[in-house]
C-alpha cells in the first residue's frame, strides 16, 4: 500500500477515536448500493473525499459541496463574490482546480455569472457528480480505504461485549 494513504487506513481501523467509532457497518454497507446513499450521509462524503485525496482528484466533490453551499447563500452581493470565486477556482480554463466540464456549460456559467442565480452551477455540478458517480466511485468501493473501512466495522462488531462488574 501507497505510504501517501497509511495515515488514512489507520484512521478508518481505529475504531476507539477515529471517524469510525461514530460509524456503524450498516451505514457503511450501504454505501455500496448506490452513489446517493454514499453522498446522503456526512461520514461517507467525508471518506469518500479523503480517497479523492490519494487520487489527486478531490477537485469534484470540492467544487459538488461548494456547490451545495453557494445554493444557500441569500446575499446576492455574496452570492456575486462566492460565484466569482467558484469560477475562478473550478471552471475558467486552466483554473487551480479546473472541473471536466463541456464547452456549452461553461459558457452559459460565464453568461449567468454576472448576476448568479442559486441554480447557475446546477448543470456543471450535475456533470461533476455523474462523473464520480461512474468513474471513481466505482474505484472507492474496491479500494483498501473502504475494503479496510468495511473490515475494521466487520471485526469491531465481531468483539465480545465487555462488561465491568461490581466489586462488593
Amino acid at each position: 500500500m501507497s505510504p501517501s494513504i497509511c495515515w488514512l487506513c489507520n484512521l478508518f481501523r481505529d475504531g476507539t477515536n477515529g471517524i469510525t467509532s461514530r460509524m456503524c457497518l450498516e451505514e457503511v454497507l450501504q454505501w455500496s448500493q448506490s452513489f446517493e446513499k454514499l453522498m446522503a450521509t456526512k461520514y461517507g462524503r467525508i471518506i469518500y473525499r479523503s480517497y479523492l485525496k490519494t487520487e489527486y482528484s478531490d477537485e469534484n466533490i470540492e467544487f459538488w459541496l461548494a456547490c451545495e453551499s453557494f445554493k444557500k447563500i441569500a446575499s446576492q452581493k455574496k452570492r456575486i463574490s462566492v460565484a466569482q470565486k467558484l469560477f475562478q477556482d473550478y471552471i475558467q480554463p486552466q483554473a487551480p482546480r479546473e472541473i471536466n466540464i463541456d464547452s456549452p456549460t461553461r459558457e452559459a456559467i460565464i453568461m449567468n455569472i454576472q448576476k448568479p442565480t442559486p441554480s447557475c452551477f446546477d448543470e456543471a455540478q450535475r456533470i461533476v457528480y455523474l462523473h464520480m458517480e461512474r468513474d471513481s466511485y466505482p474505484r472507492f468501493l474496491g479500494s483498501a480505504v473502504y475494503q479496510n473501512l468495511l473490515q475494521g466495522l466487520s471485526a469491531r462488531r465481531k468483539e465480545p461485549s465487555v462488561s465491568i462488574k461490581e466489586t462488593e
